[in-house]
């Protein structure tokens, strides 16, 4: 992290013990916490407004994992940028590395091109 990065994002909790809020989801204990510590994460949908933590805890999850991440915007990105990342993990998966973390931001945009996908286990998926 350099100093000109911007200061939410110098300020964007690193670890679950950081995070603010969803206590009966990620504190001491709760389920999702379990999930993530164990490495037994599947693929899930975070649904909220903006600001709440989407893309924050999917980062943390990543890094929990020692996981690759990956995030794009449906708004702002298209179909083979998404194919293009799917052909990372794929490489990623090949060499029996860590199946990377992919946060797609507006995921409902790109509903007939990431359902098989999720299914194959090629990338988790917090969206």
């Amino acid at each position: 992290m350099a100093i000109y990065d911007p200061l939410a994002e110098r300020m964007r909790p690193k670890t679950l013990d950081e995070y603010t809020g969803q206590k009966h989801l990620v504190g001491e204990g709760a389920v999702l916490r379990k999930a993530i510590e164990s490495g037994n994460i599947p693929s899930m949908i975070f649904w909220g407004p903006p600001g709440v933590g989407k893309t924050t805890l999917s980062f943390i999850i990543s890094q929990t994992q020692d996981r690759p991440f990956f995030s794009l915007s449906a708004i702002n990105s298209g179909v083979k940028d998404v194919r293009d990342v799917i052909d990372k993990a794929r490489m990623y998966k090949k060499a029996g590395n860590a199946i990377p973390v992919l946060f797609i931001d507006e995921i409902n945009r790109f509903s007939k091109i990431i359902l098989p996908i999720i299914s194959h286990s090629y990338i988790m998926f917090p969206i």
